[in-house]
């Protein structure tokens, strides 16, 4: 592994760096639950008698008290389907889960934590017919100060993908302890579970959340998986669950929080607004390695639509995605002089995108096709010359190959480091092409993962969690859902959820917003997610409780065992409603590109579709 070279005040660092770096940009440039532990259960009120008295029944077995003797292993027998026409009928719905009693420590910290593993009914909050069936496990300890302790409500993407990589990864009480960003001579694909010094138990309780047709959820009849396969079905089933889970568990009253990750992030915006709107209100979001814009992400656009027609921001796209390609190459020793501070470095990157934005006019068509693996240019294709790249060498410290790799017929990935392939989520992490992983999946930052936690994953269920269900598989991350995927939203094919992050915020002025970002990510890029944040400076009057930080590491910050402290850290400081040392504010990002709509606010459509 290579020396990390981010120091403890990069923070501070980057901050301060910003304001010169505008300043010069100005002058230069013109730039669960049906038990919850301890805690008591209620039913929902307008639900079919039937389940009414199920969800009464549990209800009352959930607030009695239990103590760490008192395990309850489950035995789930139901058939659940994750296939787009499944649904189980309303007959067969239950919401039993396994309880099971553990001992979190940490340094001088220790904490008694309760898990619960298994489904809740998320219900129409109209008519109070039952929607879906959710997987979900808690993990929950009792208040020590009389006060109610936050609950978190956290959530992967995809879309397609169950909670499973931020469970494993991120902040439960245990971990999947990988080797990040190495890949070769580790114990891959058998990384072990540990104790995880760095969870969150000790701050916030945490749900983890599955959406039907990932993880063991499922659809009620008569709607199906796919009925929720869209952009605001997804968020309002989210929504739904939420507000079933803070029923029966009688934690209205408790700080919630919501941490999406990923497609979680433009999730998290939509559905902030859907609970505001429905009366539920926020403590605070964590935006996680985000793509709140898709038409600012030509990549993704393109690849979605499978047109060219949503490319009238591929400038913002080329220029978004640099600075990370050349964090990458930094790591990669492409850098000359090499940086010592990765965060200074990042401003000098987004410095000279800035400065050079109509100069990459010419050549973001060109690049974006290269990125998607589609040369078949109508002419020549266009490409800045060698004398310029010289010169855009020197000023962004790149060296002549690393640019010649960024502008290239091919994708970035591939020829950043010749005869091999970088990660998409986490460019740290390569491998030889010749390597036969890579004929099955062609990102080696997801070969690190994706069968390590399926591993973790099967002898977690039963032996930790206490939860078995042999009539089901778990689906991690259910490929035939991206593939059928309405992200059509607010009237445009495609989501942009800065207006709905703004309905939140014009709702409950209040809610705290952190974003978090990955240096090394280049699916979602973190100079993307401070342009987007960006458009918020063009609301009057607006003054949120924002902050964005950075770190080294990918997609999944978490994994690197130098960003996680630190990220538990500030995480930590977010739930205290304390400042984060180091962290822009709105007022510190960098402008909005010129070409970005401005924030302005929620259309009717978004409204509409967050209206209970």
């Amino acid at each position: 592994m290579k020396p990390d070279r981010r120091t403890t005040d990069d923070g501070d660092v980057r901050r301060q760096g910003r304001l010169a770096v505008l300043g010069m940009l100005t002058l230069g440039i013109m730039v669960l639950a049906g038990c919850g532990g301890s805690e008591g259960g209620s039913s929902a009120s307008a639900v079919p008698t039937s389940m009414a008295q199920q969800v009464a029944n549990q209800a009352q077995a959930a607030s009695t008290p239990q103590t760490p003797s008192a395990n309850q292993p489950y035995t789930d027998l139901i058939a659940y389907s994750t296939n787009a026409s499944g649904g189980l009928a309303a007959s067969q719905v239950t919401e039993k889960a396994a309880v099971m009693h553990y001992q979190w420590s940490s340094g001088s910290t220790t904490v008694n934590y309760t898990t619960t593993t298994g489904h809740l009914t998320a219900m129409d909050l109209k008519s109070g017919a039952p929607e879906a069936t959710m997987s979900y496990v808690a993990y929950t300890a009792p208040s020590t100060n009389g006060t109610p302790r936050p609950v978190t409500f956290v959530y992967n993407g995809g879309p397609g993908s169950s909670s499973i990589w931020l469970r494993l990864g991120s902040f439960a009480p245990t971990r999947v302890a990988t080797t990040d960003p190495q890949l070769n001579g580790t114990s891959w694909p058998n990384f072990p579970l540990v104790n995880n010094t760095e969870s969150l138990i000790d701050t916030t309780d945490l749900v983890f959340i599955d959406p039907p047709g990932t993880g063991l959820s499922e659809a009620v009849l008569p709607n199906t998986n796919q009925t929720y396969w869209n952009t605001d079905a997804d968020a309002n089933i989210m929504r739904d669950f939420i507000v079933r889970y803070l029923n029966v568990n009688a934690r209205s009253s408790s700080p919630i929080y919501l941490y999406g990750e990923s497609y979680g992030t433009p999730r998290t915006d939509i559905l902030a607004l859907a609970l505001e709107s429905a009366g539920v209100h926020l403590t605070g979001i964590t935006l996680q390695s985000s793509i709140l814009n898709y038409f600012a992400d030509a990549i993704e656009a393109v690849a979605i639509t499978g047109s060219t027609d949503q490319l009238a921001l591929e400038t913002d796209t080329l220029s978004g995605y640099m600075p990370g390609y050349a964090a990458v190459a930094a790591y990669y020793n492409q850098v000359s002089p090499p940086p010592v501070n990765q965060a200074l470095y990042a401003l000098r990157s987004e410095a000279f995108v800035t400065a050079n934005y109509n100069l990459f006019k010419n050549y973001s068509l060109y690049w974006t096709l290269s990125q998607l693996g589609a040369p078949n240019f109508a002419g020549p294709p266009n490409f800045p010359p060698t004398w310029l790249e010289r010169v855009w060498s020197a000023e962004s410290g790149l060296t002549l190959p690393a640019l010649q790799g960024y502008f290239n017929v091919n994708p970035f990935n591939l020829t950043l480091v010749l005869g091999s392939t970088i990660g998409r989520y986490d460019g740290r992490v390569s491998l030889p092409n010749s390597d036969p992983r890579l004929q099955t999946d062609g990102d080696p930052s997801d070969i690190l993962i994706s069968q390590p936690f399926t591993n973790a994953l099967a002898t977690q269920m039963p032996d930790y969690l206490g939860y078995t269900a042999p009539n089901a598989t778990y689906m991690p991350l259910n490929d035939a859902i991206i593939e059928v995927w309405d992200f059509s939203h607010g009237g445009q094919p495609l989501p942009d959820t800065i207006p709905d992050l703004l309905g939140a915020l014009k709702l409950n002025p209040q809610l705290k917003v952190l974003a978090e970002n990955g240096f090394h990510d280049l699916a979602t890029p973190f100079f993307n997610t401070e342009k987007q944040l960006a458009r918020l400076k063009t609301v009057q009057g607006l003054n949120p409780n924002l902050q964005v930080n950075f770190f080294q590491g990918g997609h999944m910050i978490y994994l690197d065992d130098v960003a996680r402290p630190q990220m538990k850290t500030d995480l930590a400081n977010f739930y205290r409603g304390k400042p984060i040392a180091g962290a822009l504010t709105l007022a510190t990002l960098p402008q909005p590109w010129a070409d970005e709509a401005p924030a302005g606010t929620p259309t009717s459509e978004a409204v509409a579709a967050a209206a209970p």
